[in-house]
């Protein structure tokens, strides 16, 4: 199953946000009396999919995107879970988890537009697989960490590369989550709609051209692992997430470095999912009150 955050466009200057299925190019949304007001509803199982009974063509429907998850409790990231990647930015291989955090405010969604912040020179991307949480739990041992992942999402880890490292302290959590930094989407994929998370190819390409290629069989720390270690510090609840990591190619890494430039168009692709697709501009320097 595949299932989105969308808003619909009821006429002009009039949208709202609903969940919908996507199911190749028919779309499904829910009655009108059930209304679910986030996908946090079906993860949670306030509302049954079998509520989503309007189908129609694709064609026939006008929205835009939204996050799949807009307002998560927590938002992890994992550094350097590619042994490639960890070599290429001269790291060691970590012997656990490197863990940051994003705010939700960097949540984008597909289509949209990655801001270039006026204080930095340096943007980077990096494509991930994203888990999405579906039920709560504290120190949840390797084995039933599985039981606690509803689906995954594709993902782009947008780093501000002079904020992150080139400040004093290395400020990871400031150039990792300026707004627009946290690409996500399109859908999320359901668990049971993906086989073997632990073998799929993943790759970005920046203007058509490809810069990441991978499989997530080469994450240093599985997303088992993953789960099991974060829930030791804290208790993992329904919509949070998970950034397993980005494999090697990213521009900080290259000789010269590529760094994102206004025009650029960036595309995450990850076995069985639809792409994340994203546009580069200048940031909006407006004050907003």
């Amino acid at each position: 199953m595949k299932i989105a955050q969308i808003k619909l466009d009821e006429g002009p200057h009039q949208s709202r946000s609903s969940v919908a299925i996507f199911e190749g190019e028919q779309i499904r949304l829910p009655s009108p009396n059930s209304s679910p007001t986030s996908i946090l509803d079906l993860i949670e199982k306030k509302v049954d999919v079998d509520q989503f009974n309007r189908v129609m063509s694709i064609d026939e429907v006008s929205f835009s995107w939204l996050p799949p998850i807009t307002t998560p409790n927590k938002i992890f990231c994992i550094g350097r879970n590619y042994a490639e990647h960890a070599k290429e930015t001269g790291a060691d291989i970590p012997e656990i988890p490197v863990v940051f955090s994003k705010f939700a405010t960097a949540l984008t969604s597909h289509q949209s537009k990655i801001q270039l912040p006026a204080i930095s020179n340096e943007v980077d991307f990096e494509a991930e697989l994203v888990v999405v949480i579906g039920k709560s739990g504290r120190c949840i041992s390797i084995e039933n960490a599985m039981d606690h992942v509803y689906g995954y999402c594709c993902g782009n880890d947008i780093s501000a590369r002079d904020w992150q490292k080139g400040k004093p302290g290395g400020q990871w959590l400031l150039g990792k989550t300026f707004d627009t930094f946290a690409p996500l989407g399109p859908t999320i994929v359901s668990k049971d709609a993906i086989q073997a998370v632990d073998q799929l190819n993943i790759e970005l390409l920046l203007n058509g051209k490809q810069m990441q290629n991978s499989n997530t069989k080469h994450l240093i720390f599985p997303i088992d692992v993953l789960i099991n270690h974060l829930s030791k510090f804290c208790t993992l609840l329904p919509g949070d997430l998970i950034f397993t990591g980005t494999p090697s190619g990213v521009g900080a890494a290259r000789k010269p470095p590529v760094f994102l430039k206004p025009g650029d168009e960036l595309i995450v692709r990850i076995d069985g999912f639809d792409d994340l697709k994203n546009y580069v501009v200048e940031s909006d320097s407006t004050v907003h009150a």
